[in-house]
């Protein structure tokens, strides 16, 4: 047994993760008549999936000399409001080292993203859009006007 969930009332969870005592409260969405004061399942799955592809990403680049730290990836659900599934998860990654590395590695570690055990589980009619920003993003100029003349701090 890897964990145990409890159902607190008023459609919330906790799951305890039996290994390491670490726990996860998770509540219904507003739109299915939670409080949404946590993540849903269906966030998790979301955001799970983007922390799984990370983790894929990392064992190639460990193997091939590249760092990964720092890299962040922003997720996004879509959810069928017919059938209450989730219809699109999309990972935006943010690579700061990215400029860095290779074409090979780059193209390596986009294929490597959907090789993750969470991706290859989920539903084929469940669309997974990736987005992977090699480049450092620029800092916009700071213009606030009252400390400043629009230079970039």
């Amino acid at each position: 047994m890897i964990a145990k969930v409890t159902y607190k009332g008023d459609l919330r969870n906790e799951a305890l993760h039996l290994v390491t005592g670490s726990t996860i409260e998770l509540d219904a969405p507003k739109d299915n008549q939670g409080k949404g004061e946590a993540f849903a399942p269906t966030d998790l799955v979301a955001a799970t999936t983007a922390a799984c592809m990370m983790a894929i990403m990392d064992l190639y680049a460990r193997r091939h000399g590249l760092d990964l730290k720092g890299t962040t990836a922003a997720v996004e659900k879509t959810m069928d409001t017919n059938s209450r599934r989730i219809a699109e998860i999309k990972v935006t990654f943010e690579f700061p080292h990215g400029e860095s590395f290779s074409t090979e590695h780059r193209q390596a570690l986009e294929r490597t993203a959907l090789d993750c055990p969470i991706s290859r589980s989920l539903h084929p009619d469940l669309k997974q859009t990736l987005v992977f920003n090699w480049q450092q993003q620029q800092k916009a100029p700071h213009t606030c006007g009252c400390c400043c003349s629009g230079k970039a701090s």
